[in-house]
């Protein structure tokens, strides 16, 4: 027999933020890393992870903000005024 692995929801919350990444959802993959922050930091707290399994998420999580760092809106009149 096989068994399945309980599936998490930061993983769901996590391949959500990818998709929205991938399709260049700003707005979406915004909500959707603060999100996974939130229940990250939730779960953390009532002690779901194992060591190893925590450093994981945190490593995932961190690599996601470091590649969102400038990920926001740009107001091109601003930004036109500033240049020229």
């Amino acid at each position: 027999m096989f068994f399945r692995k309980k599936k998490n929801p930061l993983d769901d919350k996590l391949n959500e933020l990818q998709m929205n990444l991938e399709n260049n959802y700003k707005d979406l993959a915004i909500a959707a890393r603060k999100e996974a922050e939130s229940l990250y930091a939730r779960m953390m707290e009532e002690g779901k992870f194992k060591e190893k399994e925590a450093v994981a998420y945190r490593k995932r999580l961190d690599d996601y903000a470091k590649r969102m760092e400038h990920y926001d809106h740009t107001n091109i009149s601003v930004f036109l005024k500033e240049r020229y």
